[in-house]
């Protein structure tokens, strides 16, 4: 008898609609074995953006949404591209496995959390593909090779790059799906892309094995990489978003320092991952970590007999938050001066807490993962060889924040 459900399963999303997967089919009745799993689960308590919905009030989908939005456009993609080169279709539950697996290494708070506790969601991938007895049962019972074949995806190793492009390119299903995703959910209109016309652009060059795009589909793509520069400027690093993790980061910066003189409360999830090292914690005590766990201890550290860790946690769930400046036009010595200034003003031995200097990056287009080739009649070449618009994108963008308190006075802002 088949370890695997015999029945359909269908997932109602948002961007997608009913995404179904056929308990029929070998491949989609282990990804629901896959998605049934305690390690898959726990990515529902995991926010996509992090604190950014204290910006966007709507911006509170889950990692787990995210990854079953992946999951279907990797299988639309694959799927297509394989019904013209079925010796591709071996590979199907490699692409749909690592599809829906790239991001259950993440921690609390996502890439926020990443910054605050130093851990690595693509090394806890790893480790839960190795470690954790269900998900490694089902993979190891579809076939024995498929966890390595998956970590050659993530690696970027698999001998055929259009395996691993599909999940991991500069036009990737991860892409696609975290932009329309985070742009509905955010409300910011300029995010919208053309899937169903990627999709129809996207082909396998035998010749080369990797993924390309048709010269026609070329404009798509460009609307998709514009798309990109635009909600890393207006959404990932908008300067709310900045304040919101920073005052996160420095009420766990304060927890950590009361930790260490044995005054914290807390339990030993949180005290593990407050401790030292979170890449090198036991599988259990990662996997017990969610936004909930975090948040909860926020709420009780209010009370707190530390003032200022439990100022900074009624800071943070209040969304009393600091003001940002924009410094980009100052040099270092100046931001400097500037920081030293604002928190002279504060008149607080723990001004630290309280300004700060942050750097926000908007990454252009780059060659990252051999860029994007687009079939013309002379051949392959690269995307931003042929548009201009593109070559535009390549140089990433760079700004410079001064987090302050909103007591300070506008005479403070300024460099002498």
């Amino acid at each position: 008898m088949s370890p695997f459900p015999s029945t359909e399963r269908t997932y109602h999303d948002p961007l997608h609609g009913a995404i179904t997967l056929d308990g029929r089919d070998p491949t989609e009745a282990l990804l629901i074995h896959l998605i049934d799993t305690p390690a898959f689960q726990r990515l529902r308590r995991v926010r996509q953006l992090g604190p950014a919905s204290m910006t966007f009030h709507g911006a509170e989908s889950s990692r787990f949404t995210h990854s079953i939005g992946v999951l279907a456009i990797a299988r639309r993609a694959f799927d297509r591209i394989a019904r013209t080169y079925p010796p591709l279709q071996p590979y199907r539950a490699v692409v749909l496995c690592a599809a829906l697996l790239h991001d259950i290494g993440h921690g609390p708070f996502s890439h926020t959390g990443e910054d605050i506790f130093g851990s690595h969601h693509e090394h806890w991938t790893g480790r839960i593909l190795s470690e954790s007895a269900p998900l490694r049962d089902a993979l190891d019972a579809a076939d024995p090779d498929l966890i390595e074949q998956i970590r050659q995806v993530y690696l970027k190793k698999h001998p055929i790059p259009l395996i691993w492009q599909l999940v991991s390119s500069q036009l990737d299903c991860d892409r696609l799906d975290y932009l329309m995703r985070d742009s509905y959910f955010t409300g910011a209109s300029y995010g919208k892309i053309d899937l169903d016309r990627i999709l129809m652009a996207m082909r396998y060059d035998p010749v080369t094995q990797q993924l390309v795009v048709a010269h026609k589909g070329m404009t798509a793509v460009e609307h998709y990489l514009i798309v990109r520069y635009f909600m890393y400027a207006q959404v990932y690093n908008h300067p709310k978003n900045i304040a919101a993790c920073w005052v996160l980061q420095q009420a766990f910066a304060r927890a950590r320092e009361c930790l260490q003189q044995g005054r914290l409360d807390a339990d030993p999830v949180v005290a593990a991952w407050l401790s030292g090292c979170c890449d090198h914690l036991p599988l259990e005590q990662y996997l017990a970590a969610d936004d909930g766990v975090f948040t909860y201890h926020l709420q009780r550290w209010q009370q707190s007999q530390d003032s200022i860790l439990a100022d900074l946690c009624r800071r943070f769930i209040d969304r009393d938050l600091p003001k940002t400046l924009d410094v980009t036009h100052l040099v270092p010595a100046e931001r400097d001066a500037l920081l030293q200034k604002v928190r002279h003003g504060i008149g607080n031995p723990a001004a630290a807490y309280y300004a700060g200097l942050q750097v926000s990056l908007s990454r252009g287009y780059t060659l990252y993962q051999r860029g994007i080739k687009c079939q013309t009649l002379t051949g392959l070449q690269e995307l931003s060889e042929l548009s201009p618009l593109v070559r535009t994108l390549t140089n990433p963008y760079e700004r410079a924040w001064l987090i302050y308190p909103r007591s300070i006075a506008p005479s403070y802002l300024t460099v002498q």
